[in-house]
């Protein structure tokens, strides 16, 4: 859910924080006095368009910010752009420049707007008053029907990635055919000549150290004799003088005992001298100063490094290269029986979706039926008088295959008598889409809730701006009564003007609007229950606040309980 919203230098906003709570957060506040600007401030932060005129007069940039509850699907957006985590959280800010240019941060690393409106569908549904239902697109139509009828899309999926990833085998082997015949000769060359080759891995490492020994043989037999002579062979070698200090010290060892750890480290250097001449020396009988085996050695480097100027930057890449090769010519060569066995696959795969798609479009179908008829009652009881459908359409062609099925899903409303359906997007006022989409998200919750199969509620925050438009008396309390049905599921922001609303706020924040050294500025500030009362009879009563609609006020408080 959205936990704070902050806004600087916003339009009459100097600065200003908001900090919401769970279930139902309504904003009051007289007519002019920025409740709206709140509401744009946030759709900024769900990606939408930005315009200089928003600075505050005299500053050079607007700022707004928020800080969200984290979900699963917005983590995976932001690792998706390379964005890290902050916590349980995940904070927004934009800035608007003078210029007309923006900044954009996420968990404050900078970002762009194209971010936030990836992240929008898991955070926030802004629906302004300025807007139509354009963002509640056929995507999110199709998932409240399916949230609704408790529908799990997962076979359809299963078997459409089945489907998928034959099909793109299959059209990579008839792809460019002639072009693949082509190659097949040139597959046969490079396959022969690092079939040819032997190539071993590590080969060439091996090669190159053997070659560098036979390369400089004279210099190091003579390095490594005159080591063992200096060692051990000579008569002023070092384990000469070793064994005449060693029986020295023993001597002195006999006498003092102190000289006894002396004694073993000298017998211990007198055998490691020992060792490292006889190393030297069988070294020195090891070196072969072979003009011939130097060569063999010289044209087998050569012809490998040949091979890797080819076909890689190693001979494990080269070898790597000669068994893609052959895989190659080895599908050529079955070519007709694979594209055989994957036309069989795939049209197997094909019937399995064309089984998942239909069960899903018959459900549908049926769930449809009983949301339209749902949702027409709860529209209808918002003061208007519809005629609501919900239409699903099978598209049966593979073009049209997607991982949550085949249907295209579509509400339909009509407004007035005598005229037809037409999509959501359509119908005129703002206040009428918000209060649809309100019966509608109403209806499916419930009904998800009916039929016990409720799944975990993503924490999407809904806002509605001046949903009470053209409403009053009774439509006003149907309308807060279902404000607050849907605020149990989710969290819920709405502007409004009418005190039947504002009676059912969990939390009541007062928009106010005050001069101070000649600048107008606006603030949001949470009232309690005793400020309640007294603005909520001021929506009643107007500019002057009587006695009469402070008992009106506690009694819609009371009744609203």
């Amino acid at each position: 859910m959205l936990l704070e919203l902050r806004a600087e230098n916003y339009a009459v906003i100097d600065h200003a924080i908001a900090v919401f709570g769970p279930g139902l957060n309504l904003l009051t506040g007289e007519t002019g006095a920025g409740k709206s600007i709140l509401v744009d401030a946030l759709a900024l932060l769900m990606g939408h368009k930005a315009s200089p005129d928003v600075i505050r007069h005299g500053a050079d940039r607007a700022v707004v910010a928020c800080v969200f509850e984290s979900t699963p699907g917005a983590e995976a957006v932001l690792e998706a752009n390379g964005i890290d985590a902050e916590g349980q959280e995940i904070i927004l800010r934009r800035e608007i420049l003078e210029s007309g240019k923006a900044r954009v941060y996420v968990n404050n690393q900078p970002a762009t707007v194209a971010v936030l409106r990836q992240l929008a569908p898991e955070l926030a549904l802004v629906h302004a008053q300025s807007e139509t239902l354009g963002g509640f697109d056929a995507a999110q139509q199709r998932q409240l029907l399916d949230r609704f009828a408790g529908l799990s899309t997962d076979a359809a999926a299963a078997a459409h990635t089945q489907w998928q990833q034959i099909q793109e085998k299959l059209a990579a082997l008839e792809r460019d055919e002639q072009d693949r015949l082509r190659m097949a000769d040139l597959w046969s060359f490079q396959a022969r000549e690092i079939e040819g080759a032997k190539p071993e891995p590590g080969e060439d490492e091996a090669l190159e150290t053997e070659r560098r020994v036979l390369a400089n043989a004279e210099k190091l037999y003579a390095a490594a004799m005159s080591a063992y002579g200096l060692l051990y062979d000579d008569s002023a070698s070092a384990e000469t003088a070793l064994r005449a200090a060693l029986r020295q010290i023993e001597e002195l060892a006999r006498y003092d005992p102190k000289f006894q750890e002396s004694a073993q480290q000298l017998a211990s250097a007198r055998a490691t001298v020992q060792d490292v001449s006889a190393t030297v020396r069988d070294y020195a009988e090891g070196i072969n100063a072979s003009p011939e085996r130097l060569a063999e050695i010289e044209d087998r480097l050569a012809q490998l490094d040949r091979l890797k100027r080819k076909y890689g930057a190693t001979l494990a890449g080269v070898i790597a290269y000669g068994e893609e090769v052959r895989q190659k010519l080895s599908e050529i060569e079955n070519r007709d029986e694979i594209l055989k066995s994957l036309r069989a696959d795939l049209t197997r795969a094909a019937e399995s979706y064309r089984s998942a798609a239909r069960s899903l479009s018959a459900e549908r179908a049926a769930a449809a039926k009983k949301l339209e008829k749902l949702a027409e009652s709860q529209i209808n009881d918002l003061a208007m008088k519809v005629r609501f459908a919900v239409a699903v359409t099978p598209e049966e062609d593979s073009l049209a295959w997607t991982t949550h099925g085949w249907d295209a899903v579509e509400c339909r409303i009509a407004t007035n008598a005598g005229e037809p359906l037409k999509p959501l997007d359509e119908i005129a006022s703002g206040g009428e889409m918000s209060r649809v989409l309100l019966a509608l998200k109403v209806s499916v919750e419930e009904g998800a809730g009916q039929k016990g199969k409720r799944k975990t509620q993503v924490p999407r925050t809904l806002v509605f701006d001046e949903i009470d438009i053209g409403i009053g008396g009774r439509a006003a309390e149907a309308v807060g009564q279902k404000l607050k049905a849907l605020s149990k599921a989710q969290q819920v922001l709405c502007v409004t003007h009418l005190p039947q609303i504002a009676a059912f706020a969990d939390q009541h924040f007062l928009i106010e609007k005050q001069e101070k050294q000649g600048r107008t500025r606006t603030s949001v500030r949470l009232l309690g229950e005793t400020e309640r009362a007294e603005e909520i009879a001021r929506m009643i009563s107007g500019a002057t606040v009587t006695d009469t609609s402070r008992r009106h006020a506690e009694q819609m408080l009371k009744t609203s309980r």
